[in-house]
């Protein structure tokens, strides 16, 4: 097995030679065909999120045919193609399981964080957290969905059934939610660095309403945002640009500190929520839609041995849509 692999926090990752994994009671093996770069992997690399797995192979946007099975597993699974997530593992018997709310676990295993992850020739996976795919998909296309997607999936619910949408932070998520939103009905306002005119012209060759810099507030006000950016000062920043009622949605995992403000940007019944992790009925409800809604993921393509150019780019917001490892 190939993997690239982090051996201390904020260290490049190294690519690494050994054995095929093999898996356990209830496990898969994967042949990994592609894994997207997910901004996560990037607070999990630089240290954001604490205590890893180390060593740790990163990566949770995993696109694979399943070519070996562990005790407990149907034979029948063997060269279906799968997709692995962020969420890797739960207890299943904690409240937040029994509530139907397993994203909330209080013993969570996630992938390329506590447990290995994609950025590998092969994977382990627990087979109750891999999802079916289409055989004829293109593995580059789907692996953006895997997280970038099911995370703006919820992000998009949790903002409920308002039209005019706004997005701070215009890239791998967004860019798919956008197009779900648009084919639901709502009008997308796109909000990015404030001067980055190639990623404000992505958005509208996607069909939003407008798009231009965190800066800027357009002239109507929002029904929601949707926070995808990791900057704590855009809370403030989407409050005020949300209506009387409004809801402002937090959909990264870490964010930057929220700055002090005054209570009259969440007076008048606006309010501030946050996502955490995806649940299995997520993707049971989001991958038809992507279907229906003929989502096309933008992406750019690494070999392996290149992640981390591909974590630099993604660092440095040289990217528009994902980028994506192939082993």
């Amino acid at each position: 097995m190939k993997a690239m692999v982090l051996e201390s926090v904020g260290t490049p990752l190294k690519l690494v030679d050994g054995p095929d994994p093999i898996p356990g009671a209830g496990e898969i093996r994967l042949k990994v065909e592609a894994c997207a770069v997910c901004r996560t992997d990037l607070h999990v690399v630089d240290g954001d999120l604490l205590h890893p797995k180390l060593p740790l192979v990163p990566g949770h946007e995993i696109v694979g045919v399943i070519d070996k099975v562990g005790e407990g597993v149907a034979g029948s699974r063997l060269g279906s193609r799968v997709g692995v997530p962020w969420l890797g593992h739960t207890c299943g018997h904690c409240p937040y399981c029994v509530a139907g709310s397993e994203n909330l676990c209080d013993q969570p295993q996630f992938t390329g964080y506590t447990r290995d992850g994609g950025f590998a020739s092969h994977v382990i996976a627990d087979e109750h957290f891999a999802f079916d795919l289409d055989a004829d998909g293109d593995p580059i296309s789907l692996a953006p969905l895997l997280c970038a997607g099911l995370i703006g999936w919820r992000c998009l619910k949790k903002a409920g059934g308002r039209r005019r949408l706004g997005i701070y932070g215009f890239g791998a998520a967004a860019h798919i939610i956008a197009q779900v939103a648009i084919w639901q009905g709502r009008e997308i306002f796109a909000f990015t660095r404030p001067g980055d005119k190639e990623a404000q012209d992505f958005a509208r060759s996607l069909g939003a309403t407008w798009a231009g810099g965190s800066d800027e507030r357009p002239a109507e006000p929002l029904d929601a945002a949707i926070i995808f950016a990791p900057v704590g000062g855009l809370v403030p920043t989407a409050l005020r640009a949300v209506r009387k009622g409004g809801r402002v949605v937090c959909g990264g995992i870490h964010m930057s500190d929220i700055p002090a403000m005054p209570y009259e940007l969440l007076w008048e019944e606006r309010e501030l929520v946050s996502v955490a992790n995806l649940t299995r009925r997520d993707a049971e409800e989001f991958f038809p839609i992507v279907k229906s809604a003929q989502v096309r993921t933008h992406t750019k393509v690494y070999p392996l041995e290149q992640a981390n150019q591909a974590l630099d780019d993604l660092r440095a917001g040289r990217l528009s849509g994902a980028a994506v490892l192939v082993p």
